[in-house]
């Protein structure tokens, strides 16, 4: 149960909100044996690009594990815990062999697997590395990432493959990686708060996206079998332009391209990116994607040359967007507005309103999961179908007359993005 802080009602009141409450652990702590961490181990997470994988191994954390992520002389990658069995070193001082990484201090070789290959300064008749393994976790290469499996063993998932992966006229590469200081929660969140768009990207920092962003829109919510969407239907000129924005369970979101202007008329859309919100500790998160990238001539809305550019980001996503302090206070971004609610977000200062409405579903949605893996369930979003999962990120503009009165024209606003939703949602039945 979330600790409030005490309701103000009157002026010039802090000496009320000095105590701050703690924050909601049960949503927001992810290590081991954590409720939300234990759930979150239950889902395939990606950990680093392929191609950081190179002559070196690469020390990193996921979900308040150390380790260490390596490629092999042979061409397998390890993911590994990141101490040296034997006497603790960091195995990222460790040097790659034909099958595994052996130790720097005092050589002994762990394969892949965990499996202890030598024990060089042991007797030859000892059997330690015969009876010893060392932690380590399943890894699947897809696409120039690197994804791993940090649950129970006997509870893997198939590695999940979505449909926006494999869509008609697109190819998809990985993007960028980044990391913000703050819990992962408060980043997920943004994906089902739609109303900040127009507020923060639009009419606070100038059009960061397009100008028509700046349009606030109808707003609505859905659930979906592996997450949920929101809606967000805006009028510009003849036409009604829905966009679907998506949270795949636990931390992917599936975002619509940013360059829709809702000027042109077409069907389902589909995503520009498809971006996990990796926890790398309670305080720490790891962004990273793949993006999507239209190559049929008619595509629409099309992709901007610069989006193929791995090394070109989304706009006002890190501090070193701005040239000073004062321009990002001027100009803020996503950063600033995340980063800034605390290192953890505390729950029990908030004041949710009618545009917070997809905040509160997400965070009943992830409890029903933290509790399903507590009894011993599959959470909800996991597919042991090998098939593609279906997705419902888009983007749909559709040629639609005003409505005589404002009345009418927000009932038909809300009228076709509920139709439009009703109707991707069949595409997964």
């Amino acid at each position: 149960m979330t600790t409030r802080a005490p309701f103000l009602s009157q002026t010039y009141a802090g000496y009320e909100h000095r105590d701050v409450p703690p924050e909601d652990t049960s949503l927001t702590h992810i290590g081991p044996g954590t409720p939300c961490g234990e759930y979150m181990r239950r889902f395939w997470h990606p950990v680093t690009f392929s191609d950081d994988l190179k002559d070196l191994p690469v020390s990193l954390k996921i979900l308040g594990e150390e380790l260490v992520a390596f490629r092999d002389k042979s061409g397998n990658v390890g993911l590994l815990e990141l101490h040296c069995p034997h006497r603790g070193t960091s195995l990222e001082f460790g040097i790659l062999c034909d099958h595994g990484i052996r130790c720097c201090y005092h050589g002994w070789q762990m394969d892949v697997d965990g499996r202890i290959l030598d024990t060089p300064g042991e007797p030859g008749d000892s059997t330690l590395k015969d009876r010893l393994y060392h932690g380590a976790y399943p890894v699947q290469e897809y696409n120039g990432i690197v994804f791993a499996y940090l649950g129970p063993p006997d509870l893997m998932p198939p590695f999940p493959i979505f449909d926006s992966y494999e869509r008609p006229g697109f190819r998809m590469i990985p993007g960028r990686k980044y990391f913000y200081p703050c819990n992962w929660l408060q980043i997920l969140e943004n994906a089902m708060d739609p109303s900040h768009t127009a507020f923060l990207h639009t009419i606070v920092a100038g059009s960061q996206f397009t100008d028509e962003f700046g349009v606030l829109p109808e707003l609505d919510y859905a659930e979906t079998p592996v997450g949920m969407v929101y809606t967000a239907a805006r009028r510009v000129g003849d036409n009604v332009w829905v966009r679907m924005v998506e949270t795949v369970l636990p931390n992917l979101q599936q975002v619509a391209p940013i360059w829709e202007t809702g000027q042109y008329p077409h069907g389902f859309g589909g995503p520009m990116m498809s971006r996990w919100i990796v926890p790398i500790d309670d305080t720490n998160t790891m962004f990273i994607e793949f993006r999507h990238i239209a190559e049929a001539e008619d595509a629409m809305p099309k992709t901007p040359p610069w989006w193929g550019d791995r090394n070109v980001m989304l706009p006002a996503q890190l501090p070193e967007d701005h040239e000073t302090y004062q321009d990002r206070q001027r100009r803020p971004g996503d950063y600033d507005a995340q980063v800034t609610q605390r290192p953890i977000a505390v729950h029990g200062l908030e004041h949710l309103g009618a545009t917070d409405r997809g905040i509160i579903m997400f965070r009943r949605r992830l409890r029903k999961g933290i509790e399903a893996t507590a009894q011993g369930h599959d959470p909800e979003g996991i597919s042991r179908e090998e098939r593609p999962i279906t997705t419902y990120c888009n983007d749909s503009v559709v040629p639609v007359p005003q409505a005589s009165d404002p009345a009418e024209e927000t009932r038909l606003l809300q009228e076709m993005a509920r139709k439009l939703v009703s109707e991707y949602l069949a595409r997964g039945l």
